[in-house]
């Protein structure tokens, strides 16, 4: 990478000869450097004003038929130092070149081969079916709704309506975030018929510092930043000025947008970002900045509004980004790519998202002990985490980035640790960045020096574990446990450290993460082995680690108790036996389930109005003895429950409380509620019955239900809303797929009764509509009319005939007037007998005709021509001899 003295770039020629080189911010030609007297005036004046002004400071000065730079001098691009040292305008990433005459533009990794694609076959195949999955979801605008939007904000905010403002109503439309109808309000926060601003990237966040002006909202007076970015008052008149300035580069930026070639190369790209900086640069270097030219010119710049999510992207496609920080030159990934595809660069941006997810860093953790040298690389690999020392801290849960923390943090490791102050400051911002910086989501690599053992994926917070000597934890999943060398050395000296300093590094991750099928890290108690569980089950998983107790909630038939169960039922058996479930023999099915003599590590209770402090706890429960009633003490489930996780630590135990909302929650955990908590798992309390003490085991956890139709969860207690964690579980139309029956759509149709629920039932309507399970069966969508037909008389009707009591013109509005007799109050059961199939899918159909031009209908359509396709061509296979 071309950034350092060491590796010079050059322009030679019989009348000059200058040597530059460039750094992290600007381009620097070399003190003697040789360049031409004469000026091209006909093409730049720009040339001779500079050189007029580096003659006048003595940066240049006469020598012969040339003049030499007497000192090192930055410019802010290489094209404005090519064009001073040509004496004419120039693209200065063709014309500087390496010592070995390679151009800038390939040495920086701007440039590539003009006829090699950026996405190989594989990855256009998977940006097209991410791209047709969102068109069919209705998550992308149309191509019309992006034009009518494009021309709705240049007409309000266009080059020409700029230069027609001056003064105050210039200041007030571009400047002021309270004002809905100025620039600011549209770029950030403006989300509705008009212009949906956040279809176009995001700027959200932070403080208008990064307007650079703006109106204090507390005061109404203008403020800008100062050089320590911190704000303070200025006058109108200085505001006005500084609006004029953000104009009057606007009006440049679009200038030079305007004359930029449609189907641009990358040394385009990398000259565009020169004169960006050069003429646009208060405006073109800021998030607003770049959007508002997007929003302008969408057929040429990408709307990744930040480089740090540009190199992102580019990276995940396992492309080197260009080098620096520009956000224009990074469009010659995005821009070029969009059109292989033939997808819109705004849809573009939205399905990298979609595949990638959001933007996550990159860090490496040392697996050795500073002076021990002792390897904690087998624990880290076999316990699903990354860890670092400095036991005598204890727990850190309480670090955050905030500056009190770390000046606390660091007095700590002066105390423990004591060394001399620039050791213990990179101790402090170590410690900092594994506790409170490293996000989930982020990738890890645990590194032996330059040597990488393993990367991983961050699956939840810090934990802190004072039995190993490594005690400061955060869970992974180990993604590769490949061995290789990092392609350039960094961050050995340092214990945890964001890499970012070389891109290949981080490509070569990437590389090796998405050539190899994801590792299935196992560790554990028992068996010594750890399923590290995904999707839904992962969620709960990490919710449960973090808190010890989730709720699931939801409208009914959402699949709450179905995932209770199958996430229990997996925990239990990873934390016994290392697997999954399903895997299990019959045997070791019971050691998870229980059977008829002895009880398993996941039970089940269901609350109800009548359940009670006894059922769950403990309490007197009368029995016959000798023909006389008598109380007896006996443990409710949770107790007998905690009882047998603390006699087998070793292993994690799982209580479903299956319509938890049901239960007069404060009378059933009575004082439970205190040590539910997980960092209060060890305290102890008195029971009130039985006077034992009493603690909830750290290998309890509970999974709770509630069925959000009967009740709110902004009804619960508050206490206990506070002690668990919760997990909302809606209506997911994609699970049925492409099911059609009898020419129902059934995504489709499903996705458009829930539709005319909200819109039409009224309050809290959200929560009442229907889930997807009832339109499944064993975990597949019905296939047949007949069960469509029962699912629909029997569970639909009645549940709506609830919602909508004795009002039936809003049933008849959504279960459809045939279905609903409006003028006689009654449903047309005769619909549901037999015989009458085609006049039910009709009236099914006829509150929805839309649903027929879906795109879900087609590819319904489609899915069921090529199963009978595929039916015929096996039933001429069979008639071969």
């Amino acid at each position: 990478m071309v950034k350092d003295k060491s590796v010079q770039l050059e322009i030679n020629a019989k009348d000059l000869h200058a040597v530059g080189y460039r750094t992290e911010d600007a381009f620097l030609v070399k003190e003697g450097s040789l360049v031409r007297k004469d000026i091209n005036y006909a093409t730049s004046d720009r040339a001779n004003q500079i050189r007029d002004e580096l003659l006048a400071e003595g940066v240049l000065e006469p020598e012969g038929d040339q003049l030499r730079f007497t000192k090192d001098y930055p410019f802010s691009s290489p094209s404005r130092a090519a064009m001073v040292v040509l004496g004419r305008n120039a693209n200065g990433w063709d014309e500087w070149r390496t010592p070995e005459g390679i151009l800038m533009s390939k040495a920086m990794s701007v440039s590539r081969d003009s006829d090699t694609p950026l996405l190989t076959e594989d990855q256009k195949q998977k940006i097209l079916e991410k791209y047709q999955q969102l068109l069919s979801q209705n998550q992308l605008a149309t191509e019309q709704q992006y034009s009518q939007e494009y021309a709705r904000f240049r007409e309000r905010f266009g080059p020409q309506v700029l230069a027609g403002l001056d003064g105050e109503a210039l200041l007030n439309l571009l400047q002021d975030p309270g004002n809905r109808d100025g620039l600011i309000y549209w770029l950030e926060f403006k989300n509705d018929e008009e212009f949906e601003t956040r279809r176009y990237g995001g700027i959200a966040g932070g403080s208008a510092l990064k307007y650079r002006v703006f109106k204090r909202k507390e005061t109404g007076h203008w403020q800008a930043a100062d050089k320590s970015n911190y704000p303070h008052d200025i006058s109108i008149e200085e505001a006005i000025e500084i609006a004029r300035s953000h104009r009057d580069q606007l009006l440049q930026g679009v200038e030079i947008l305007e004359a930029f070639p449609e189907n641009a190369s990358d040394e385009d790209y990398a000259l565009l970002q020169d004169q960006m900086d050069e003429l646009a640069p208060d405006v073109s270097r800021l998030g607003w900045g770049h959007k508002y030219f997007s929003l302008l010119f969408p057929d040429k710049l990408d709307d990744f509004q930040s480089p740090d999510w540009q190199r992102f992207y580019i990276l995940k496609l396992l492309q080197l980004p260009p080098e620096g920080n520009g956000r224009y030159i990074n469009a010659c990934r995005f821009v070029p790519a969009s059109r292989e595809v033939g997808i819109p660069i705004v849809n573009y941006s939205r399905i990298l998202n979609a595949l990638y997810g959001d933007l996550h860093r990159y860090w490496r953790v040392g697996t050795t002990g500073g002076k021990t040298q002792i390897d904690y690389w087998p624990m880290m690999k076999d316990t699903g985490c990354i860890a670092i020392g400095w036991p005598k801290l204890g727990n850190l849960s309480w670090v955050d980035v905030k500056t009190e923390s770390r000046s606390k943090l660091k007095k700590l490791i002066h105390e423990k640790y004591p060394n001399n102050s620039s050791a213990e400051g990179r101790a402090t911002t170590e410690v900092t960045n594994f506790v409170a910086r490293l996000n989930e989501g982020d990738f890890v690599w645990a590194a032996n020096g330059s040597t990488i053992l393993g990367v991983g994926r961050v699956t939840g917070e810090y934990r802190f574990n004072p039995k190993d000597e490594f005690p400061h934890q955060r869970p992974v999943e180990w993604l590769n446990l490949d061995e290789w060398k990092m392609p350039v050395n960094e961050g050995l000296q340092s214990t945890f450290r964001e890499i970012k300093k070389h891109s290949i590094n981080i490509l070569e991750t990437e590389r090796r993460i998405q050539s190899s099928k994801s590792v299935v890290k196992q560790i554990g108690k028992g068996s010594g082995k750890k399923v590290v569980l995904t999707g839904v089950p992962g969620r709960i998983q990490s919710i449960l680690e973090r808190k010890g107790q989730v709720i699931l909630y939801g409208p009914p038939g959402t699949g709450k108790t179905y995932w209770a169960e199958q996430t229990a039922r997996d925990l239990a058996a990873i934390s016994a036996l290392g697997k999954r479930y399903e895997v299990l023999d019959e045997s070791e099915k019971r050691v998870i389930l229980g059977d008829d003599r002895t009880t398993g590590m996941m039970r089940f209770c269901c609350f109800h109005p009548a359940y009670g402090y006894e059922d769950f706890l403990e309490g007197y429960r009368p029995e016959s003895v000798d023909g006389q009633v008598s109380f007896t003490l006996r443990d409710g489930v949770f107790k007998q429950l905690c009882k047998d996780a603390a006699q087998n630590p070793e292993k994690n135990f799982y209580l479903i409380i299956d319509e938890i909302n049901r239960g007069d929650i404060p009378r059933i955990f009575g004082e439970l509620l205190t040590i539910l908590e997980k960092d209060k798992r060890t305290k102890r309390i008195i029971l009130l019955v039985s006077q034992e003490s009493f603690t909830v085991p750290e290998n309890v956890f509970l999974i709770g239900t509630m069925n959000t139709a009967d009740r709110s969860i902004s009804l619960l207690d508050a206490a206990l809303r506070r002690r668990f964690g919760f997990y909302e579980m809606m209506p997911d139309g994609s699970v049925l797929k492409d099911t059609s029956i009898s020419g129902i759509p059934l995504r489709a149709w499903f996705d458009s009764f829930n539709t005319r629920i909200r819109e039409y039932v009224g309050r809290d309507a959200r929560n009442l509509q229907i889930g997807h399970s009832y339109l499944m069966q064993s975990g597949s969508p019905i296939k047949s009319v007949a069960a469509l037909k029962r699912i629909i008389r029997d569970d639909l009707i009645p549940l709506l005939e609830e919602y909508c009591y004795e009002d039936y013109s809003t049933l008849a509005i959504i279960l459809g007037n045939q279905i609903v007799d409006e003028a006689g109050q009654r449903i047309r059961q005769e619909l549901f007998e037999e015989g009458q199939e085609t006049a039910l899918v009709q009236a099914l159909l006829s509150p929805c005709p839309e649903i027929s031009a879906s795109s879900e209908a087609m590819s319904s359509e489609a899915s069921q021509l090529s199963d009978e396709t595929d039916e015929e061509e096996d039933e001429t296979e069979e008639l071969k001899p």
